[in-house]
């Protein structure tokens, strides 16, 4: 039986980075849902902007982070850009590494709740 869950997932995006940007693709709010089955890991995100030429390049760094460091030999990872990526979107651990004052609309156990769990 997989024991893989939704926090190690997230701990494993945590170490995915935008080469462009230093902070991780979830503090950026870049990942917009995560669905696990037993053999796989569904993963839907986006760029920061719909011209970002490093979305493969990100997308294989996913796939092949979660490969090897779980049991999961299949990884999908689908970018959309709907609805697209702000600022707002970050995880306040985002915001402080960008600098970008508090978030006013979103605290930290909403942006890590993600409600579309």
């Amino acid at each position: 039986m997989n024991t893989i869950n939704k926090e190690k997932i997230i701990s494993i995006l945590k170490e995915c980075y935008d080469p462009e940007i230093p902070i991780d693709l979830w503090n950026l709010g870049l990942i917009y849902d995560i669905k696990i089955t037993e053999d796989e890991v569904n993963i839907v995100m986006s760029l920061t902007t719909p011209g970002c030429t490093m979305g493969q390049f990100m997308a294989d760094d996913i796939k092949s982070k979660i490969i090897s460091k779980t049991t999961i030999e299949t990884v999908n990872v689908d970018v959309v850009f709907d609805p697209p990526w702000e600022p707002e979107m970050m995880t306040e651990e985002g915001r402080q590494k960008l600098g970008f004052s508090p978030s006013k609309n979103i605290n930290e156990n909403q942006s890590e709740d993600k409600s579309w769990e």
